[in-house]
């Protein structure tokens, strides 16, 4: 079994800064790339920034300048900084991690979602 808990959502005015964090534990052997997915009311769930086990990133277009995800890699933990939020960055955000577990399974989890609110 492997747990996600994520934390650091909440509300914030336009132009203000939030900085999300999701911790993974369990049956871990290794962890592979990690990522923050999000979805706003009405739309898709997209991909927002995923790094790789080796620190490579990536990002959607929408954030790029303005959120920076970053992994402990001894902590198990993906954190995503998010700034210079505008109201379109609303949303339940997910994170996921690919884990390696202890019975050598090469799984995806996800968490249960924070909400980000940005107000106007």
């Amino acid at each position: 079994q492997v747990q996600l808990v994520e934390s650091g959502g909440g509300l914030v005015q336009a132009g203000g800064s939030l900085r999300l964090s999701c911790a993974a534990s369990g049956s871990i052997f290794s962890i592979n790339a990690m990522g923050w997915y999000r979805q706003a009311p009405g739309k898709q769930r997209e991909l927002v920034a995923r790094i790789t086990s080796g620190g490579r990133s990536n990002y959607a277009d929408s954030v790029k300048g303005r959120f920076t995800i970053s992994r402990d890699n001894a902590q198990n933990t993906v954190y995503l900084q998010m700034n210079s939020l505008k109201p379109e960055d609303t949303a339940i955000y997910y994170c996921t991690v690919g884990v390696v577990t202890t019975r050598n399974y090469d799984m995806d989890y996800w968490g249960k979602g924070t909400l980000v609110t940005v107000s106007s």
